[in-house]
């Protein structure tokens, strides 16, 4: 069984998991809207894994015994400036998440909760790759400045996207 500060700030984990999802969904919707089809796939299937990172979440939670408590998620963002400044926006959201993880892993530590500290260990590894991920598209972004025809190209690489 967790404490109350643990089973509050999973709580809160979940939801920040759960925004994720619908910011990537309307990420995905914007994409749509301006015809970048691929974007759109690529910004989907991360709306899903964001899902399923909160019901890893959910399940544990009850696994242990605590009470899941969902909270109120957000309106996000519906337009962004550019492919560029949407994929920047991922990032710095990608980054904000792996704050939040690593406190929460540093409150399990703190607390010696050693399962719900195991149990993040996976979490900080996915942060490693959303980050990774995310940056590597910003990068390619960048490089590839106003080449329509280079964006899309992209488009079309990251609507190849298989689902995982």
């Amino acid at each position: 069984m967790t404490s109350k500060k643990i089973e509050k700030a999973i709580n809160d984990q979940i939801q920040n998991e759960f925004y994720a999802s619908y910011l990537y969904l309307a990420m995905s919707a914007y994409c749509e809207s301006i015809n970048f089809s691929g974007f759109a796939h690529w910004m989907r299937h991360q709306s899903q894994e964001e899902t399923e990172h909160a019901m890893r979440l959910f399940d544990y939670l009850n696994n242990r015994g605590g009470k899941v408590i969902l909270q109120a998620i957000k309106k996000p963002p519906a337009t962004f400036r550019s492919a560029l400044d949407m994929f920047q926006q991922a990032l710095k959201h990608e980054q904000s998440v792996t704050k939040s993880i690593h406190n929460l892993y540093s409150l399990a530590q703190r607390d010696k909760d050693y399962p719900t500290a195991v149990e993040l260990q996976w979490f900080i590894s996915e942060q490693v790759e959303e980050e990774k991920t995310a940056g590597d598209i910003v990068g390619r972004i960048k490089s590839i400045g106003r080449d329509a025809t280079a964006l899309y190209l992209m488009d079309q690489d990251l609507g190849s996207r298989a689902a995982e």
